[in-house]
């Protein structure tokens, strides 16, 4: 009789405290977590993604596009770039600010290259810069241009890229859109600013051939869908009044039909898919080489970068508006 006493008081300690362990499991998950436990809070804005097109000079339009961000103290989360949009947002995510990366193309924009047969007596400093090629499978060389951007920056590879970067090449021999994510910088600039005929195609490690993203991809927000909230496109392949343009020569020709064909594709993109704001630039009429309109180009530009900012400021946390360091210009 002790025996089954003694069993049965055993029997009752052990649901007891199996009853204070499973009070104590219980509080101990109704306590709110604390700053150490959790998750790091966010601040409540949307992830936002920008892609930045090709269209040659007035690619510069970008620089008045990144001031907006830095007017509010902002950078987009993820950025896709096709030739000079891979050029100026390569630049950017590696830590330069626009007013920066602005800095830089000042000190070439003296130059008028569109018309090429000009060039090689020109006294420019694009021209020293981009050497002619001439009897080579390309006018240009982009080989010293392309060391003059890095010596800006020590970034060279896109791991130490301060925003992540998607540059956008084109297999030669596919003709499919070739993204570049990882790996050396600045041979993945020079692959997706490799138009055919002005600069040379650029063999990447894997066998392929690449050349400018803009002949399969020239607006790569499509590229961003997965990555972030808010997809914003900024299209400068520009616009063109036949009433206020002379009879085309013949790199005029050349670079025209390349720009006709990049503007068919973004209709076609813009068709199936739109961004969440597509941004197009007033480039000033500027051509391809026109980088000596540099201040021209982002004073036609300030209107999108105007708009932007709106929308940056609308997409913010309230308590984030009262950070805005700069106005609309």
């Amino acid at each position: 009789m002790a025996v089954i006493k003694s069993l049965l008081h055993r029997i009752q300690w052990a649901r007891s405290g199996a009853s204070l362990l499973m009070a104590v499991l219980v509080a101990l998950l109704a306590m709110p977590a604390t700053a150490d436990d959790s998750e790091p809070a966010a601040d409540g804005g949307p992830t936002i993604g920008l892609a930045l097109g090709s269209g040659g000079a007035g690619g510069l339009a970008h620089i008045a596009i990144l001031q907006a961000f830095d007017d509010l103290g902002l950078q987009p989360d993820h950025v896709a770039g096709t030739s000079i949009g891979a050029v100026i947002g390569g630049l950017y995510a590696a830590g330069l600010s626009a007013e920066e990366i602005l800095d830089i193309f000042d000190d070439f924009a003296g130059s008028e290259m569109d018309a090429l047969s000009r060039l090689a007596r020109s006294e420019l400093e694009l021209f020293e810069l981009i050497p002619l090629r001439l009897g080579r499978n390309a006018l240009l060389d982009a080989d010293t241009f392309l060391r003059f951007l890095a010596a800006h920056t020590p970034i060279r590879t896109f791991d130490d890229l301060r925003i992540p970067l998607t540059v956008v090449a084109t297999d030669y021999w596919t003709s499919q859109t070739v993204t570049l994510q990882d790996g050396e910088l600045f041979p993945a600039i020079a692959a997706s600013m490799a138009v055919p005929g002005l600069f040379e195609p650029v063999p990447s490690d894997d066998g392929r051939l690449l050349i400018d993203g803009g002949a399969s991809n020239p607006l790569p927000y499509d590229l961003l869908r997965d990555k972030v909230d808010i997809v914003i496109a900024v299209d400068v392949s520009g616009a063109w009044n036949s009433a206020e343009q002379p009879l085309p020569g013949l790199t005029d020709l050349l670079f025209k039909t390349f720009s006709i064909m990049q503007k068919s594709l973004i209709r076609e993109m813009i068709r199936r898919e739109q961004p969440d704001l597509y941004l197009a630039p007033d480039t000033g009429g500027a051509q391809l080489l026109h980088f000596n309109r540099i201040h021209l180009i982002l004073d036609a530009a300030q209107p999108s970068a105007a708009e932007l900012r709106q929308h940056l400021r609308d997409w913010q946390p309230g308590d984030s508006r009262s950070d805005d360091r700069g106005p609309d210009r």
